[in-house]
């Protein structure tokens, strides 16, 4: 369920005084609830997801479209380093509070292009940067109250001149009626398969949370 951006504007996130120059686009409930101590839970799932290659036919489609336009323009060259616009940094790394810098190894989205930046008990963010785009997404572990939590997935983006402002306009529609609809659909289907799962336990969830706070120390 798509939220308003205050909802995410109101936490006090890391990310907030990483990115304060990138546009929030919009933020997602995600059909995940659990306990404190699954949040590595869902860093998990998030890892395991496959876009281009599960899902509906429509959003398969849409991602192999991007990926063969990206191709045939050179937009997703690895070896090109483009700036953060606006900026001359290539990547937001060189934001990242010091003590954060080394809590991303070893993180890892299904989400294809993005590169971790940082993880806490409660959040973590990504970054992919192509000629269109350098955009954030951006994960969080939000308390409901009673020991309760649930999955919120937030994108930030800086659109590459007139390019990126063409692209955002372009796949916008996509994004919402195809696109978001299906990424919600294998969260939930992974989120309930990994819950019911044997491999799931609450000692395996809190120590990847232990792992978490030895890093960031």
């Amino acid at each position: 369920m798509r939220l308003p951006n205050a909802v995410q504007q109101e936490h006090p996130w890391v990310i907030s005084r990483i990115a304060p120059d990138f546009q929030l686009l919009d933020v997602w409930a995600l059909p995940v609830r659990g306990r404190a101590n699954d949040f590595p839970t869902l860093l998990e799932v998030m890892a395991d997801l496959d876009p281009t290659g599960a899902g509906s036919t429509a959003s398969r489609a849409l991602f192999w479209l991007r990926f063969r336009v990206g191709a045939l323009f050179g937009w997703d060259d690895p070896h090109r380093k483009f700036p953060v616009p606006g900026r001359v940094e290539t990547s937001l790394t060189t934001r990242v509070p010091e003590d954060l810098r080394a809590t991303a190894r070893g993180l890892k989205l299904g989400v294809p292009g993005f590169v971790p930046l940082y993880r806490t008990n409660t959040e973590a963010a990504a970054e992919v940067s192509n000629a269109t785009v350098h955009g954030v997404l951006h994960l969080a572990w939000v308390h409901q109250g009673n020991g309760r939590y649930r999955g919120q997935m937030a994108v930030y983006v800086k659109p590459r001149g007139w390019l990126g402002d063409m692209y955002m306009a372009l796949i916008g529609p996509f994004r919402y009626l195809i696109v978001y609809p299906a990424l919600m659909r294998q969260i939930e289907n992974a989120w309930q398969a990994r819950r019911a799962g044997p491999t799931h336990s609450g000692h395996a969830a809190q120590h990847g949370l232990s792992r978490v706070e030895s890093q960031a120390k």
